[in-house]
């Protein structure tokens, strides 16, 4: 069963070699992709039931990943929110930790973990 999976990020070459890949590893089903904290946001509100795993980046063409966070840190336990950026450190994983991020990656380093991370979550869902 494909791990409905929606995307935010505004790098469009991340986004086309991202998506295949997710497609291909995990059986991701890309259910939407959103550039800008207002478009996530947007698209989240009106769709708070059809994905299962959340990807954002936090540095965004408009807005931040971290507003993308906050806008769904109520949601039900079986939808995960991971976060992939090239800005992580100790302070960049607790903040996003406490606006309910369920893990931390950084782009440049911790793609293997990502996506061992994406594998373990879509064998657990229903």
């Amino acid at each position: 069963m494909a791990l409905l999976t929606f995307l935010v990020e505004d790098n469009r070459t991340l986004r086309d070699n991202l998506i295949p890949a997710l497609e291909e590893l995990i059986d991701a089903r890309m259910v939407g992709v959103a550039e800008t904290e207002a478009e996530a946001r947007t698209w989240l509100a009106a769709h708070a039931d059809e994905w299962q795993l959340l990807i954002v980046d936090l540095f965004l063409k408009e807005g931040s990943g971290l507003g993308v966070l906050r806008h769904c840190m109520n949601r039900p336990e079986r939808q995960r929110a991971v976060v992939l950026s090239n800005f992580v450190n100790a302070d960049v994983r607790a903040r996003c930790r406490t606006l309910g991020a369920d893990a931390v990656f950084d782009k440049s380093k911790d793609l293997d973990a990502f996506i061992d991370y994406c594998v373990s979550d879509s064998s657990a869902q229903p």
